[in-house]
């Protein structure tokens, strides 16, 4: 049975990693509520390749 409410899965993709040049990515999969953000989420996580906080953006 499937989940009821606005609650959806989204992406976070690191913003600065595709600057660095380095190989891989950074993201993450976190949840939303629709209605309260209809908008895009940008939060600042860790990013384990350039080992430093950055901002991470939702995707798709």
């Amino acid at each position: 049975m499937a989940k009821k409410g606005n609650r959806v899965q989204v992406i976070l993709e690191c913003t600065e990693h595709k600057a660095s040049g380095k190989p891989g990515t950074s993201r993450y999969i976190t949840t939303k509520n629709k209605k309260n953000t209809p908008d895009r989420m940008e939060l600042k996580k860790f990013n384990p390749i350039l080992n430093k906080m950055t901002v991470h953006k939702e995707i798709k």
